[in-house]
């Protein structure tokens, strides 16, 4: 890939944030972005860094009106030693190709797109955060720009990488978040999109979790679509029980959008090992074990929270305290782990740490 680097003059630079502890999640963006186009029958080509700068599409552009519209979300880390560290970004990547496949969208190379990434990093190295539990969040993305109001498969693309320091996603941190149970809404059904990293689960999303909002809750926890019996996932997260001396997630059914996260807590669980079971639960159960006191703890696990323990779940009017509404044991241990890893305070036995 001949890659063209263009970089931003000194005058037009972006302004940074006040301080590394005033980070607000996704309200910052470095000074460069890489982009490149795909034309059918031409593939992928001109793939440039350039400065951060707005796009133009046509009003008749097809993500605008069809949805074609894929993207993933992974974050750079300055770790102990002071080096620059991206945290599985091959699963990522593979993962936005799953998404591609399931939209109808081109593949990436996803050897080319990552040396991109790196040069990306290398020349906005400056926005990294340094301090411990903030990063670099990464956002690539890919939007159908063939101009037709015809419903049909796009045959040009865009597909961009954009980045912007981050601290916590949620306002409580570490802390424990509380949990909206809808058995009102559906997000996604099986053999739909709920497996791919795809915007329309996300609008579908907004109306449960804006009136979830609005109750004082964090999040909505999904139940399926079509008895809103078994539980699914967070709006932003999977979902993990530990009941009695196991821990339980929901399987990848479908519907059920697959986590790196999500299979980092299995494969460090496993490791320790813990007995780690993905199956159907159903809300019914869920409530069953917190009255009965064998369910100790949840937690969610996603990119952009890593572990978000929950303190409380609402369901059908009752509001049910997690570990007396604290942090659970394990969740803080999988929080520092993988914290550990991402930032080589910890031994990288899985080989998911990429130095820059």
């Amino acid at each position: 890939m001949q890659l063209q680097i263009i970089k931003a003059e000194e005058n037009n630079r972006r302004p940074k944030p006040p301080s590394e502890t005033e980070i607000e999640f996704g309200k910052y963006f470095a000074d460069h972005v890489f982009h490149m186009t795909y034309e059918a029958g031409r593939g992928w080509n001109s793939p440039v860094i350039e400065p951060y700068k707005t796009f133009q599409v046509d009003p008749a552009c097809l993500t605008l009106h069809y949805g074609q519209q894929i993207f993933e979300g992974m974050k750079a880390y300055v770790g102990v030693d002071g080096n620059t560290y991206l945290f599985r970004p091959l699963d990522h990547l593979n993962r936005l190709n799953k998404s591609a496949y399931r939209l109808c969208m081109p593949e990436i190379n996803v050897d080319e797109v990552l040396e991109a990434l790196i040069e990306l990093l290398k020349l906005d190295n400056e926005w990294i955060p340094t301090s411990k539990g903030s990063s670099l969040y990464i956002r690539p993305f890919m939007i159908a720009t063939e101009a037709s109001l015809g419903v049909k498969v796009s045959s040009k693309y865009l597909f961009c990488i954009m980045t912007g320091p981050a601290g916590a996603y949620y306002a409580e941190g570490f802390n424990p978040v509380k949990i909206y149970v809808t058995d009102q809404y559906s997000r996604v059904a099986r053999g739909g999109t709920g497996t791919a990293k795809t915007s329309g689960n996300y609008a579908a999303s907004l109306l449960a979790s804006e009136e979830a909002k609005a109750k004082g809750f964090t999040q909505v926890l999904w139940l399926d679509p079509v008895e809103h019996k078994y539980v699914e996932e967070v709006g932003t997260m999977n979902i993990f029980f530990r009941i009695g001396n196991k821990l339980v997630t929901p399987e990848l059914n479908g519907s059920i959008l697959p986590g790196i996260t999500r299979d980092s807590v299995i494969k460090i669980a496993k490791h320790w090992n813990m007995d780690v079971e993905e199956r159907p639960i159903s809300i019914d159960e869920v409530i069953q074990e917190i009255q009965n006191g064998n369910l100790t703890e949840i937690f969610g696990t996603g990119t952009a929270a890593i572990i978000s323990p929950v303190g409380e779940l609402h369901y059908k009017g009752t509001t049910y305290k997690i570990a007396d509404g604290q942090t659970g044991e394990l969740a803080k241990k999988l929080f520092e782990t993988i914290l550990g890893i991402q930032y080589g305070e910890l031994d990288d036995v899985f080989g998911w740490r990429l130095r820059i």
